[in-house]
């Protein structure tokens, strides 16, 4: 499928592709983010359960479980750090919102309700919210992105 060539599209051809395509990606994206994000969130609280433990059995003949106790931290502040720079759980919420809007906006325009009540233009007005729907997210997206790219740039000038 050519994705570069633009051509007027049927209203079966758009539902059948754009839309069902647009769903499953937002879809897919939401279930991906929330795995890595209550992967590594679980693993982390293991992991912290771990140093109690462990603490209590050390001794200054035990050093190795100092070390495998400093090691446990190490990776605890790493995880949460990769958290925290690639926000699944924010990414998580962000997706499944889109995906249940766009859900949401295709049965409102199967149905006929809601803004396609009576309106003889409703399948022109259905691609222009769905896309500004997909528009805003990418909006969102690239508004994130920049933010975090000017906060990289000034801390590099502040050194």
């Amino acid at each position: 499928m050519d994705y570069y060539k633009i051509e007027p599209r049927t209203e079966k051809e758009y539902l059948e592709t754009r839309i069902v395509d647009q769903i499953k990606w937002y879809d897919q994206k939401s279930i991906s983010n929330k795995k890595w994000y209550l992967s590594l969130k679980i693993f982390e609280i293991v992991l912290a359960l771990f140093i109690p433990f462990l603490t209590a059995y050390i001794t200054n003949t035990t050093s190795l479980l100092k070390i495998i106790v400093g090691i446990i931290g190490i990776i605890i502040a790493a995880l949460t750090g990769i958290m925290t720079l690639i926000k699944f759980q924010e990414n998580c919420i962000e997706y499944r919102t889109v995906a249940e809007s766009l859900k949401l906006e295709k049965f409102l325009f199967l149905a006929r309700t809601g803004p396609y009540k009576n309106d003889k233009d409703a399948f022109s007005n259905f691609v222009e919210r769905f896309e500004s729907l997909i528009s805003n997210s990418t909006k969102k997206w690239v508004n994130f992105i920049s933010k975090n790219e000017l906060n990289d740039s000034n801390n590099d000038t502040s050194d």
